[in-house]
Formats: C-alpha cells, structure tokens, sequence
C-alpha cells in the first residue's frame, strides 16, 4: 500500500519559500524532561490546502466531519515525502490506500469492537422505544384531563359547602327544632354525596391510570438497566482498546494506552491523526519535518468545528501524548535576539515609563495601571497603551506583541512577546489552558458561600460591544474558580482563577444572578452604583512555561488596593 508521497504531488516546491511556523505541536520528554516541538509551518498547511482540494473534489469525503492530517517527513536519504491521515474512520474503514494506517492494536480488537458496537446500537435503539413509549403521552394526557375534572369538581364542591353555610345560618333563626333536624341531616347528606363523587373520580382515576403507571415504571427502570449496561459495555471496550493500542517513539520505545494514560483516556484515543501520523514515521525511520491537521466535513453542535480550519492537538486526547510521541527528536534550541538591552536601562527622562517585573531576550512582563489600555484602540483618541509606549521606547518595538490582554479597567500583569516565534508559543499555552492566572477582587457585596465554581456561557453582541452575557445557546464555555479571601463590612475580597480567558469573563461571573450575583466594585458596566476611583480587579499572578529556556516562570505582583 502505498503511504509516502512525493511533495510535487502536492506542491510546487520552488514556490514555497517562508518557513514561517504559525503553532507548534509540543511536549515534554518523560525521559530528559526537555520540550520537544514540531512545527505547522506555512509548507505544511500550503500541503494541507492542497488535500483539501483533494477532498472538496470527492463526495465520499463531505458526508462525515472529522480531521485530517499531513506529515512532512525527511527520508534517511535526505529526501522530502508526505504522510496524511484521517481520525477514527473512513467510510466506516480503517485502512484505505493512500493514507496512514491505524496504530496497531485496532486489528487485535476489531471483531470485539464490532461486537461490542453493535450491541452499543441496540442498546441505543431500545432507549429510544422506550423513551418514545405511547403509554407515556397517554398517561399525560390522562392525568390532565382527571385534573381538570378534579378542579371543577374541587370547584363546584366549594360553592355547594358555602351555599350550606349560609343556609344553615338562615334554617337555625327560621325553622322549629324538628325541621331543623331534619334539614341540617339533608345538608350532611349532600355533604357526604360529595365527598363519596370525589373518592369515586379518584378511584376511577387510579384505576385508569395505574396501569400505565407500571408500564412506565417499569420502562423506566429498564432505561436504567440499559444506561448501566452501556456504562459498562462502553468502559470494557475502552480498557480493552488501552491494554491493546502500543504507540511508539522515536528513541524506539513503545507503551500501551493503558501505560501512558493510566486514570483512563477518553473515546477514540489513539485514532486522532497526529498520534497515527507520528507513530507511522516512529516505526519507519522517517523524521518529522512539519505536520498540520484541519477539519473537513459536516460539524455537529457539540464539535463546533469550522470546514478547512487549522487545529492543534486536542486537549484530551492527544496533548498529553505529545511529551511520548516526539520524544527522540532533537529538542529546538532558543533563538535569542541579537544585542539585547535591557528595558530598566532604557530610559526616557531619566524614568522607565511603566514598571517591569520580568524581562530577557525573548518576553517582557509589565505591572499595567488601570486605566491604560493594553494595545491601542481603533481611534486616534486611544492610542495610548502599554504597547504603543514600548514600541516609543525601544528600536525593536514594533516587533512586540501582547500575548493576552486586560481590560482597560483591569490592573495587573500583562505579557508581551518580542518575537514571532515566542509570541505564537505563548499564545498556543493560552489558548491550551496551560497558563495558571490568579485574580484578585473586590465585590460590592457579602458573598455568603467560602468557595465554588461559576460555569456559566458567554456571548458578546457585536452590536453591544464590549458588553457580555449569559447566553445558554450562543455562548462559549466559561469556567471559573473562586475563593474567598476576607470579609471587609459591606465588601468581599475575592480571589478569581479563570480556566477559560472569555471577554469580561470574571466581570460577568461575579455579576450575573446565576454566578454570585454581586458586581466588582466599580464596575459600572455590569451593575455597581458605588462612586470608588477605579473597577477593583488585579491581575496578580501568572505562571507559565517560558517557551526558549524551559522552565516554569511564577511572576507576582502585590495588589494596590
């Protein structure tokens, strides 16, 4: 079966000259503890587009999503190949010419996988019969009417007792005590008839209905019965699938799902495109070059995939086997500037404008105020900004970057990047979830509860810039941590460790009624009347991994109010 194809397959190599890598495929070495990095460069994805091409003139491949991958290789003769891969399966098939083939282990399981799906279907089949059960609409619409009919008679019982109130009163001034014996044990019977017709329509109801009850019931614990089978037929298969599945490296070495993610991995571990493509290059003695993976094909609401998008490695399944897959690969050595300064000396009226707390070659670490944005804005009266001031200062300021961003309101670290590379490091560690951010706040408010979590979606309209809210259907997950730190009278000091870097995330979190229900103090925006200089929310620390000296780097800065 042919895997290796040549590059003029794909490109015109002459035409491809800027190397420039736009996100990095990384981890750390189990071994050396190094990190290891392999490139998407503008090569690879000028190869993925061509596959897409490839796939946009083919219908078989628009009926499902998924990803698909390319691999530059280097062969031991120095010369250049593509590998490409898709995820999982193709048409229901797991080796097609052309492409990459599973990792090994997927044969050894197949038939009990089969197995184990098809039973996974009927299992799924008989849910929906007896989710769909026409006992269950029948019993609705049963109970409703006997309800009905319940509160008219509820009804009409209760004008019929005060009607005998008021005759009795009326009967005692009126009739003699003989005729008032006897009507008074006229109105008593009329009172038991009615309590009789109630217990009958309760009867009758019961009768109709606990039929269908026990039919539902006893659905409904087959449901149960059934969910717990697919637990467990879902679970067998996935640690079967773990023990089988062995990856290998590129020192040589091999290790089973089960070995390298031993708490569990989730679904379709091990079928995703950079595992396949990396293992293929591991056992054949081919060096990666630059790989790039997009999605192509429909994309259902839990995806959330874009048709001929780039991505990086997920976050669940296939970061944490990065570290193993690229190990013995030679680890990229930094690149540092030339004639680097530092800032402290770069003076302008004998003062550094804005107060630094890290800088090397590579990053520079600020203490922004409030009040300052962090990049200029679109109009010419919000220009000034913690980048534009640096690039006044520094020869090389224009090549800085903000990694991240505060809101104008916001104090507190703020990182810039003073090359390309680093900034497209840094930036793929924040949109991985790899940067630790603690925050700290005040409320204008008493927060009743010592700590919890907000998980509450985000959508901005474009028409109502900047302001966010909640919002179940267009909104992007929203995660944050909180913790409270004092209790001062009418306020509470907060500590806010965001997970996800949503627009405004702590801001509305704190704000709305289904997070905790109180805005920072000064925080006009989402509801505070207090009158207070400045919005009470700091940007205290950040850890992250320096991307060219491999170390973890705690900055700190001390909270100004």
């Amino acid at each position: 079966m042919v895997v290796l194809h040549p590059l003029s397959d794909f490109i015109d190599c002459d035409a491809i000259s800027d190397s420039s890598c736009s996100y990095w495929y990384e981890g750390r070495c189990l071994e050396s503890g190094l990190r290891l990095k392999l490139p998407r460069t503008s090569m690879s994805e000028a190869i993925a587009y061509r596959l897409m091409q490839e796939l946009a003139n083919n219908d078989c491949y628009s009926h499902e999503g998924k990803m698909y991958g390319i691999l530059l290789v280097e062969l031991p003769n120095g010369e250049q190949r593509i590998l490409k891969a898709f995820s999982g399966l193709l048409n229901g098939c797991s080796v097609v010419e052309g492409w990459v083939p599973p990792i090994p282990g997927r044969d050894e399981v197949a038939f009990e996988e089969a197995r184990t799906l098809a039973q996974l279907d009927a299992i799924k089949q008989e849910l929906l019969t007896l989710k769909q059960l026409t006992e269950r609409q029948q019993y609705e619409t049963l109970l409703n009417e006997f309800e009905q009919q319940l509160q008219a008679m509820s009804d009409r019982h209760r004008y019929c007792k005060h009607q005998r109130q008021e005759k009795r009163q009326q009967i005692c001034k009126t009739l003699s005590p003989e005729a008032l014996t006897i009507a008074l044990e006229q109105l008593d019977e009329e009172s038991r008839q009615q309590g009789i017709e109630r217990r009958q329509l309760k009867l009758q109801q019961n009768a109709r209905l606990q039929p269908l009850q026990q039919l539902i019931a006893a659905a409904d614990a087959r449901i149960s019965e059934l969910k717990q089978q697919r637990k467990a037929l879902s679970r067998q298969l996935q640690a079967q699938m773990q023990a089988s599945y062995s990856l290998t490296n590129f020192s040589g070495r091999s290790q089973s799902l089960q070995e390298l993610m031993p708490e569990g991995s989730p679904t379709g571990t091990g079928d995703c495109c950079a595992p396949k493509l990396l293992h293929y290059a591991a056992t054949h003695n081919l060096k990666p070059l630059a790989m790039a993976e997009f999605w192509w094909g429909t994309s259902s609401a839990n995806q959330d995939k874009i048709q001929g998008e780039f991505y990086g490695a997920c976050i669940e399944r296939c970061q944490p086997l990065m570290g193993f897959l690229l190990s013995g690969l030679r680890p990229n050595p930094p690149t540092p500037l030339p004639h680097f300064v530092p800032l402290r000396e770069r003076r302008e009226g004998g003062e550094v404008t804005l107060p630094i707390i890290y800088e090397d070659e590579w990053l520079i670490a600020v203490n922004k105020p409030a009040g300052l944005l962090s990049v200029p804005g679109r109009y010419r009266d919000r220009q000034d900004s913690v980048l534009s001031r640096f690039a006044h200062l520094l020869p090389d300021g224009m090549s800085l970057a903000s990694v991240h961003r505060l809101d104008q309101e916001t104090s507190g670290i703020l990182l810039l990047a003073r090359d390309r590379q680093t900034h497209r490091q840094l930036s793929q560690q924040f949109q991985q979830r790899q940067v630790h951010k603690v925050y700290e706040a005040i409320l204008s408010g008493v927060v009743t509860v010592e700590q919890g979590v907000i998980d509450l979606p985000l959508w901005g309209n474009p028409e109502n810039r900047p302001y966010q809210k909640v919002d179940w259907q267009h909104g992007k997950p929203s995660l944050t941590h909180f913790q409270v730190m004092a209790r001062e009278e009418d306020y509470t000091r907060l500590e806010f460790t965001p997970l996800t870097g949503r627009t405004h995330q702590l801001r509305v979190h704190a704000a709305d009624v289904r997070g905790l229900g109180i805005a920072i103090l000064g925080d006009r925006l989402y509801g505070c009347d207090a009158v207070t200089s400045r919005l009470h929310l700091h940007a205290r620390e950040l850890h992250f991994e320096h991307p060219q000296l491999n170390e973890t780097i705690h900055l700190h800065v001390k909270t100004p109010f």
